[in-house]
């Protein structure tokens, strides 16, 4: 009853994914236990951070709490817990560059658009300010789509569907996870980087020794053959069933628990070729053996990224008064107006807005 998160105090719905102490309680009360941790402030402090242990209860219910837990039966708060309820701007109301819709050179970043963390501020943070910059000296538009980063998933989330509860960016919430990954973020966003103005010519220089050399062990690769007698006692020693036949490198590589450097040590010419890597050589094998191993799947996706792409390029922003296309479904009609999406894609991720509905806004634009 004392917490404002249930007693009528506060009327907003929390983070899903960092609850309170309280929520906690109500949400698994089978529970017979919670582990809390302990994070040292700083090296000449006494004051720890305690995860685990976020509430909005009043001091003393907190310091009760607390010292009921017997290495804490000493213990003082030098800040006590809070709860903030603040309220945002819905960000269907926003451009792809973040500018509001309403108003020009006005833009949103971060909580005010309904997220909650860091990483999802910062990201929409640097998108507004490239824009706001572009707004003031000239240029296009910076834009990310969902195949090219996880912003653009982030942005292309909250500008299409809105939020009912703080928005937290997930890789689960990208259609393209195998073509956004860890290995490959310098080839994806180098060159937009370096167009801005924002990467130094030896970044490009860089990206470009990288993907010759990743290139060069593919190519090896693709084009090594490899004797079943005489690979064989070395696959029996990793485990693995040994070879019916002659192979390619390319085709043992797509095996698991086999990947390049478990191959240079029984193939000398790909030793050679490995150890010839100058630069950053972990992160150029890793990449190749990345690329090798899911060959198919980066195919797949990215041949599904490239007929959503050619949807990208259809805009009808401005182009259609909704309301008087009677062939569009009600809510199709509601939803398109409310938004006024970029282009077609961006429609058809609109909640509402079914596969019908944009077939008759092809048709119209003679598609």
């Amino acid at each position: 009853n004392d917490s404002p998160l249930y007693n009528g105090q506060i009327q907003s719905i929390g983070p899903r994914y960092c609850p309170s102490i309280e929520t906690k309680i109500v949400t698994f009360s089978d529970k017979t236990s919670h582990q809390l941790f302990l994070e040292p402030e700083g090296e000449t402090t006494h004051e720890y951070y305690l995860n685990g242990f976020s509430s909005s209860l009043p001091l003393q219910i907190q310091l009760n709490a607390l010292q009921a837990v017997p290495a804490f039966k000493n213990v003082h708060i030098f800040r006590p817990g809070y709860a903030i309820e603040y309220d945002f701007f819905d960000p269907r109301q926003l451009n792809p560059t973040l500018e509001t819709k309403r108003v020009k050179n006005l833009f949103f970043a971060g909580q005010i658009n309904g997220t909650t963390g860091y990483e999802e501020a910062g990201g929409q943070g640097i998108v507004a300010g490239i824009n706001a910059h572009i707004n003031c000296h000239g240029g296009n538009p910076f834009t990310l789509r969902r195949d090219e980063a996880y912003i653009g998933v982030l942005i292309d989330d909250l500008i299409t569907k809105g939020v009912d509860e703080p928005y937290r960016m997930f890789t689960s919430r990208a259609e393209y996870r195998i073509l956004l990954r860890q290995d490959n973020a310098d080839e994806r966003l180098t060159q937009r980087a370096y167009d801005l103005g924002l990467a130094s010519s030896e970044r490009m220089i860089l990206l470009a020794e990288k993907r010759e050399e990743v290139d060069r062990i593919i190519d090896f690769a693709r084009n090594f053959s490899i004797k079943a007698d005489r690979i064989n006692p070395y696959l029996e020693t990793l485990n693995t069933a040994p070879l019916k036949h002659g192979v390619k490198l390319i085709d043992l590589l797509t095996r698991p628990h086999i990947d390049l450097e478990t191959m240079s040590r029984e193939i000398t010419p790909l030793k050679e070729l490995l150890s010839n890597i100058k630069n950053r050589k972990e992160e150029i094998i890793e990449s190749a053996d990345i690329k090798i191993k899911y060959e198919g799947y980066i195919k797949r996706e990215k041949l599904m990224a490239d007929k959503i792409n050619r949807l990208e390029d259809i805009r009808i922003k401005d182009k259609f008064n909704y309301n008087g296309i009677q062939s569009l479904s009600t809510e199709a009609r509601q939803k398109l107006t409310s938004i006024n999406p970029e282009t077609i894609a961006q429609a058809s991720r609109i909640p509402g807005v079914s596969p019908n509905d944009i077939s008759v806004l092809l048709v119209l634009l003679g598609r």
